[in-house]
């Protein structure tokens, strides 16, 4: 067979072709960036839990640009210079990586950084400002062509109708339909809102808080399952229950951040006895209108904040703090920037349960009160409500209530609107202040 011959441009083009495929190659497995929050600090070396690679180790040569923003900021403007030894563990960095690195030796061409103590200032001006501005409930409504969004807040004798009005600058998200991470909550248009999902709103009220000019939204679509425990797996950390609603036996995965809470005795009946008050008073009447299918509320994990200059990927879910999530629920996110930091709760509500009144905002704080439990302390024919991922006969919890027994024979709305303030915010690690 003869010899295939090629002219000289058909060999340079091969070449520049090989050229660049190793080039596409390096750049896909070679990071020209990297931000993420500081797991661990060694002498020259950090190590950092990236927002899309996982855990790396990167060399940070003296004498290089370290430079230090406060959350959310837009340039370099404002930075200041710090030293190595002023980087922390918890901190967040966006890290210029040498065009030498290779994926098992990343070196640090400059560094921005923003201490976590400025991140924990955020968290908690944005646990202070969801708490006034936010608002959460079920969506009755959705008109895509005004942006005008009615939803069912609160529950029994505090149930009500919130108008929450988007427009072309309000910032929409919504989460996974398998996650209640807001790190993983993305970019979507209103009409991916549907009646029945979970929405969280900040923004400007009016004087009674039932109209809303929303500036973020965040929704998703999670489903509501009550029933007694009919089996416990520990091995594989699974439940089994049949859902009082569809009668159907459902699997049920507790991962590690699920909340879990279970209700003292006289918590439960005084909550069963505000719910059967508020049905005496308004026969037939579901709040909200809502079908006793509807979804409850999830938490996502760490927000972002303000946006920010770097436009990398928004930071993972921070953990729950002990004092788990306050009632009111959210943290605020913010843009897509790299720098706005962990997301936060909304603040607690005033007071123990006991002095409350039963029923929406207060029933949330009186369930956010409730003590923590973990898997080791539910048993065979336990009363839980719990709120979880979408799925048919596996689900995996997001929060859990036990202790329920009275509260289920309300009805499963009122269920839903019970936990909605509860286990539903807009971004954070919920820190949880009591």
């Amino acid at each position: 067979m003869p010899r295939t011959s090629f002219s000289a441009p058909a060999r340079l083009a091969t070449t520049a072709l090989a050229f660049a495929l190793v080039a596409v190659t390096s750049l896909a497995q070679t990071p020209t960036r990297v931000s993420g929050a500081v797991t661990a600090v060694a002498p020259g070396t950090l190590t950092v839990k990236a927002d899309n690679n996982g855990e790396l180790k990167i060399s940070v040569p003296d004498g290089i640009r370290l430079q230090r923003v406060a959350p959310g900021a837009k340039d370099l403007s404002a930075a200041t210079a710090i030293q190595f030894s002023d980087i922390a563990a918890g901190d967040r960095v966006l890290v210029r990586i040498t065009p030498d690195s290779t994926p098992a030796a990343l070196t640090a061409a400059s560094l921005i950084d923003i201490s976590a103590a400025d991140i924990a200032k955020k968290q908690q001006l944005d646990r202070i400002d969801w708490a006034r501005r936010g608002i959460g409930g079920l969506v009755r409504t959705v008109d895509p062509a005004s942006g005008v969004i009615l939803i069912t807040t609160g529950a029994g004798a505090n149930e009500k109708n919130v108008t929450v009005r988007t427009s072309s600058s309000t910032i929409l998200r919504r989460y996974a339909p398998d996650s209640v991470d807001f790190a993983k909550a993305q970019p979507a248009p209103i009409d991916t809102i549907k009646p029945g999902d979970q929405l969280r709103a900040r923004g400007t009220k009016n004087s009674d808080s039932t109209d809303l000019a929303a500036e973020e939204v965040v929704s998703g679509s999670f489903r509501n399952i009550s029933g007694s425990i009919a089996s416990i797996n520990a091995a594989a950390q699974t439940i089994t229950l049949k859902d009082l609603i569809t009668k159907q036996q459902v699997t049920v995965h507790i991962i590690g951040d699920a909340q879990m809470r279970k209700l003292p005795d006289a918590m439960a009946r005084a909550l069963a006895a505000s719910t059967k008050s508020t049905t005496a008073a308004a026969p037939g009447s579901q709040p909200g209108g809502m079908a006793p299918s509807n979804p409850g509320q999830g938490r996502p994990g760490g927000a972002m904040g303000a946006g920010g200059f770097g436009g990398g990927q928004p930071a993972p879910g921070a953990p729950m703090a002990p004092g788990g999530n306050p009632a009111g629920g959210p943290g605020g996110p913010g843009g897509s920037g790299w720098n706005g930091g962990q997301g936060s709760g909304a603040g607690a509500q005033a007071g123990q349960w006991g002095g409350q009144r039963p029923g929406g905002g207060d029933a949330q704080g009186m369930i956010s009160r409730a003590p923590a439990i973990k898997l080791s302390d539910l048993q065979k024919g336990d009363a839980i409500i719990l709120v979880s991922t979408q799925g048919t006969s596996e689900v995996t919890a997001i929060t859990l209530l036990a202790g329920v027994e009275p509260l289920l024979q309300a009805s499963a709305s009122t269920q839903s609107m019970l936990l909605s303030g509860w286990n539903m915010s807009s971004g954070g690690g919920e820190a949880g202040a009591q």
